[in-house]
């Protein structure tokens, strides 16, 4: 598929050890003020990569970041843990995509989410509440916050609007565990990360010898440390660790080999081409900013074209093009530093367009 892709003959040198989006890297990333890693490749597998800068301040500031450090994921746990454990159900003809969940789900029978759709859930068109505040709403407790989350009113009304809210993962998190019989933690590592070789990939908190290896995040009052090997993400955090939200470790290497999958999807995966293919098309109808199933049309660009994004509040991003045959990552904790958002957000796009145009 590679070969045949527009410009795949840019990609060797593209990748390569102190080319154009090496060099790319490390100039936004000293911009930014953070240290990165990214790598790029195609169905074969990693083509280049390389990391700059360092891990963070205080201690951290003599650490070098590498393939193989661990980075909070954030949000990209909803891509590399939930949309995956997701696709298995509908491909096993569990999760109907279009069917209101309240006819078939019965915690959603009787509430005002019975009458959104599992599409409207992973495209974030359902209309639930744009917050998540479960602490202040529902208290500490997980079965107090799963009856809230369950209950709570509709935002608006489900498909006239895309509105990315975490409440959609925390839902389909019910609603996945439910169907496959387990915890996320268990399915994901069941479904995804076993079956594709991610021995780094893992649900918080982490134990001291991993945490050594992961980059931190923000300064926690509470410990008066900085968070490194517990999920940055307060729902998540309050949730035990384990959410479709956020809670998701893993490494770039690790990465590699997920993003290499969805190019050449192993025999025998359980969310294979059927439902990579039908995530990775425009799934909002004209909405902006137009989405696939959990994943996010790449800014800058036109659905048509077939390039998708998800990033990480924590810093972290991944992009895909089934059409041109390549990926790419990008993995800084930039909230480590602080909450300044845009110059990672034009090293975001600058590095999108070097890779896929």
């Amino acid at each position: 598929m590679s070969r045949r892709a527009p410009g795949a003959d840019r990609l060797p040198a593209l990748a390569a050890p102190g080319g154009a989006v090496d060099r790319l890297v490390r100039d936004g990333a000293r911009a930014a003020g953070v240290g990165a890693v990214w790598a790029l490749g195609d169905a074969g597998g990693t083509l280049g990569g390389a990391a700059h800068g360092v891990l963070g301040q205080g201690r951290y500031a003599h650490l070098s970041p590498g393939l193989d450090t661990l980075y909070d994921l954030a949000s990209l746990t909803k891509i590399v843990a939930l949309w995956p454990c997701a696709g298995v159900l509908w491909q096993s003809g569990r999760l109907p995509l279009d069917e209101p969940i309240g006819r078939w789900w019965r915690p959603a029978a009787g509430h005002p989410a019975e009458v959104v759709t599992a599409r409207q859930l992973l495209s974030h068109t359902a209309g639930m509440l744009p917050y998540t505040r479960f602490e202040q709403l529902y208290g500490r407790a997980a079965a107090a916050i799963r009856a809230g989350v369950v209950a709570a009113p509709l935002h608006r009304a489900p498909g006239t609007a895309v509105e990315y809210t975490d409440r959609a993962a925390v839902l389909l998190t019910y609603l996945v565990e439910d169907l496959g019989g387990a915890p996320l933690d268990e399915l994901a590592t069941r479904w995804a990360w076993r079956p594709l070789g991610m021995t780094d990939t893992r649900y918080g908190p982490l134990p001291a010898e991993e945490a050594g290896r992961t980059a931190p995040t923000e300064y926690d009052e509470s410990t008066g440390a900085h968070l490194c090997g517990v999920v940055h993400d307060p729902s998540a955090r309050l949730l035990g660790g384990v959410s479709g939200n956020a809670g998701a470790f893993s490494t770039a290497r690790d990465l590699a080999r997920f993003l290499t999958a969805l190019l050449a999807p192993p025999p025998r995966l359980p969310w294979g081409d059927r439902w990579i293919a039908e995530s990775l098309r425009e799934q909002t109808g004209g909405l902006a900013p137009a989405r696939g199933l959990s994943w996010l049309c790449a800014p800058g660009t036109a659905p048509a074209e077939g390039t998708f994004v998800h990033y990480g509040f924590t810093g972290t991003g991944l992009w895909i093009s089934r059409r041109l045959g390549r990926w790419a990552l990008l993995l800084t904790n930039k909230v480590h530093h602080d909450r300044t958002t845009q110059p990672l957000t034009d090293l975001r796009n600058a590095f999108r367009q070097a890779v896929f145009g």
